[in-house]
């Protein structure tokens, strides 16, 4: 038995998902590419934000790939750790704001 339920191997294997869709994973890449290519936001910035997002979502695979690649471009274990902290407090605060809704319900049932 493996010691993780995600394989870092199968990192490896993103490219792999077109394999039984080819022109959905066709235009999936075509996107995802796009995306990260230079523009108002730099290929660092990008990575940096990735990294970020892959934290708020919890995707072992992309902290993997993101961590390294931001490395490559030059980002910082400090920047990569304020990136972090930036996705916890909007996560966290985004769970907090939702409370809103359990108090006007509260506040509309209580009688």
């Amino acid at each position: 038995m493996q010691k993780t339920y995600y394989d870092p191997a199968d990192l490896k294997k993103f490219g792999k998902i077109s394999d039984w869709n080819e022109t959905l994973g066709t235009k999936f890449f075509d996107y995802y590419n796009a995306v990260f290519k230079e523009g108002a936001l730099s290929e660092r910035e990008k990575s940096l934000i990735a990294l970020a997002v892959a934290h708020t979502i919890q995707c072992p695979y992309c902290i993997d790939a993101y961590t390294g690649d931001g490395l490559q471009r030059g980002i910082t274990k400090e920047e990569m750790m304020e990136a972090l902290h930036v996705a916890a407090a909007i996560r966290g605060g985004a769970s907090l704001v939702h409370g809103v809704q359990m108090m006007n319900k509260v506040n509309k049932l209580d009688l």
